[in-house]
């Protein structure tokens, strides 16, 4: 027993060299063995519909941004965009033509004013010369019948002084002389009574004419008046002459934007990498016939992977960003990188599950829950591209 107290002590010892060299190894240090290798995933997807031309790249292919990952039969795009073309230049030239007549139409709207109230004016001053004239043909009426009245006197006094001379021509107490005086007196009476009565029907003729002209002039001037007034509506045309060379250029706009969307719809028939990365996914092949929005591959940069460590939440009272990390990778023999920790999550993985938890219910279970962080690679660690997505890497955080 006493030979055995030496090796017992011995053994004793180097058990608790070994606790102390494990307990100042693991001091500082946080590591999880959940934990993957990340990367952003770009999905490409058809931005047009139509039938696949061309897959110029295969799975796990590397390309470089702008690269042509499919090509789509263009012709379909290509017809409407010269009909759009089309369009954009028959709406164009109707602008132009709607343009030039709102200058058109208001200066003809102007010299329509003009005309129209010079044509009221002078309707105006034909009416009241119209009535002038019938004023006149009245006078003229009546100095006739009054001449008429007259004559129509002299000659009845004369045909009476013939009738008269006649007994006494008969008795022989006048000569033959004074009868034939008599009797051409009593004949140039009637001449100028029947004179003085076409005077009169003249004057009643130049009555009825002037009459006329009043109505015509009257009429003039209501036709002119509604010329006037349709004149009048000029700043009304001009109005709606400047609306259809709104609306003229409106459809212009409207071309221009479908051309734009042709132009679109072509430049996205040729399907392009919008990253540099490596080719995942692939899932279209020549000849298929794609809808927009189908999703064709994915693209992955590689050199932009980073670690997602999911930590115990007991484990991150001493973790902060910049603090050192050691990765080891499983598929690499252990291989380790360097790297530093970037972020921590801003909630717990079960918060971002898809049913996260319900702690409400009353059927409560503490459970240690586990925080994602966010752990980056320092620069020039992976050159080669080794690290892909969904590894599985043991981090070793340095918290001290």
């Amino acid at each position: 027993m006493k030979k055995r107290l030496p090796l017992i002590a011995g053994a004793v010892a180097v058990l608790a060299v070994i606790v102390v060299v494990w307990f100042w190894a693991t001091a500082g240090r946080e590591s999880t063995d959940d934990a993957q290798v990340d990367a952003h995933v770009t999905p490409i997807a058809a931005r047009v519909g139509g039938t696949v031309l061309r897959v110029p790249v295969g799975d796990n292919q590397q390309v470089d941004a702008g690269a042509v990952l499919v090509e789509l039969d263009r012709r379909d795009y290509e017809i409407a965009l010269d009909k759009a073309r089309a369009d954009l230049a028959d709406a164009t030239a109707g602008a132009t033509a709607a343009a030039v007549n709102v200058p058109i139409t208001t200066t003809t709207s102007a010299g329509n004013v003009a005309t129209a109230r010079g044509g009221v004016e002078e309707a105006q001053a034909d009416f009241s010369e119209a009535l002038q004239g019938v004023d006149a043909a009245k006078a003229r009426l009546t100095t006739a019948q009054a001449r008429l009245r007259e004559q129509e006197a002299n000659a009845t006094r004369a045909a009476r002084d013939v009738e008269r001379l006649k007994g006494l021509l008969a008795k022989d107490e006048i000569s033959q002389q004074q009868f034939d005086t008599a009797v051409a007196a009593a004949d140039s009476s009637r001449a100028a009574a029947d004179s003085a009565r076409s005077q009169v029907q003249e004057a009643q003729l130049a009555i009825s004419v002037a009459q006329s002209r009043v109505q015509g002039s009257r009429a003039g001037q209501e036709r002119a008046t509604a010329e006037l007034r349709t004149a009048e509506t000029a700043p009304q045309q001009v109005t709606a002459t400047r609306a259809r060379a709104d609306s003229a250029q409106a459809r212009v706009k409207q071309a221009e934007a479908a051309v734009k969307q042709a132009e679109l719809n072509l430049e996205h028939s040729v399907v392009k990498a919008p990253i540099k990365g490596v080719v995942s996914r692939k899932s279209v092949e020549p000849g298929q016939v794609v809808q927009p929005g189908q999703p064709l591959m994915s693209i992955i940069p590689l050199e932009q992977v980073w670690i997602t460590a999911n930590f115990k939440e007991t484990q991150l009272a001493n973790m902060r960003p910049g603090q050192p990390v050691t990765i080891k990778v499983d598929a690499y023999g252990g291989r380790k990188f360097k790297g530093h920790v970037d972020s921590v999550a801003a909630a717990t993985g079960s918060r971002f599950s898809l049913l996260p938890p319900e702690n409400a219910t009353g059927n409560f279970v503490k459970v240690v829950q586990r925080v994602p962080v966010k752990i980056v690679l320092e620069q020039g660690q992976d050159p080669e591209h080794m690290l892909r997505p969904g590894m599985s890497v043991t981090p070793i955080v340095q918290t001290q």
